[in-house]
């Protein structure tokens, strides 16, 4: 008995000691030592971004501004960024901003716009969606005598499973990496399987679930490392959550306590 005392101290020692958090791993401004460096570069990883081929159920921002006040009162639109300046206490947030006042392309990739009509805008850039308005209003205007303006109304994208702040998000940025997405949703929970993040994602032709690992420095150079409008990340649990173990020192040390008082119990009661 008393041996087996001994070796469930020792186990609980050798857990304890392991699992434990020095101070110097969190406090900043520490003193170092003069050749210690304080920052190491690492290597200068080029982008791949691809460009964006806008989507069925993208929302747009479309500005239009011409010489002619007339023309400017009929093809009066994209005025989202004059409401998100007059906007005050909040009453909405950037993405219904522009969910108001943007176009969204419908099931057949086409948006209507005043005097011009519809086009059909699916499968093309910004640059190119700028480039068939243009086309269309020369109707109405001489070259050089009007601006255009199309850019995307935000990213949006959605956020499920290990996160503390699941949801879906609208991000005014004209490019977001994965990593500002999950700060966006709070981070991911300690259980969270970085190193098997699933990625779905949108295209022309369909739908296409990706595998992402977090945790691979190589994802900064894959078409991955931004993410697109309408992305979905779900982040699945650890093995840890089925098992019932604890995220945390003090719950994994409590649940060893009682593991180890319920096998001292059921050896006392044998004999």
């Amino acid at each position: 008995m008393i041996r087996l005392y001994f070796i469930f101290a020792c186990l609980a020692f050798i857990f304890l000691f392991s699992s434990c958090i020095s101070n110097r791993k969190l406090i900043y401004m520490q003193e170092f030592p003069k050749d210690a460096p304080a920052v190491i570069e690492g290597e200068l990883v080029p982008h791949e971004v691809e460009e964006y081929l806008l989507q069925h159920n993208d929302i747009v921002d479309i500005t239009i501004k011409t010489t002619s006040p007339e023309l400017n009162e009929i093809l009066s639109v994209g005025n989202a960024d004059n409401q998100i300046r007059n906007l005050s206490g909040g009453a909405l947030e950037g993405g219904d901003i522009f969910f108001l006042n943007g176009f969204s392309l419908d099931d057949e990739g086409i948006v209507e716009l005043p005097l011009i009509g519809e086009i059909s805008l699916v499968g093309l850039t910004t640059k190119e969606a700028k480039l068939a308005i243009e086309e269309k209003l020369k109707q109405y205007v001489t070259k050089d005598n009007y601006f255009v303006r199309v850019r995307l109304g935000g990213i949006r994208y959605s956020a499920l499973g290990e996160f503390n702040n699941p949801g879906k998000f609208t991000l005014l940025q004209n490019r977001v990496t994965i990593f500002e997405a999950i700060a966006n949703a709070g981070e991911l929970t300690p259980v969270a399987k970085r190193n098997w993040v699933n990625l779905i994602r949108q295209y022309p032709e369909g739908t296409r679930s990706h595998k992402i690992n977090l945790i691979n420095d190589k994802l900064m150079a894959s078409e991955f490392y931004f993410i697109r409008p309408n992305d979905v990340i779900y982040a699945e649990p650890m093995r840890v959550r089925e098992l019932g173990t604890g995220t945390t020192f003090i719950q994994t040390f409590q649940l060893l306590i009682s593991a180890v008082t319920v096998a001292l119990l059921v050896i006392n009661a044998s004999k």
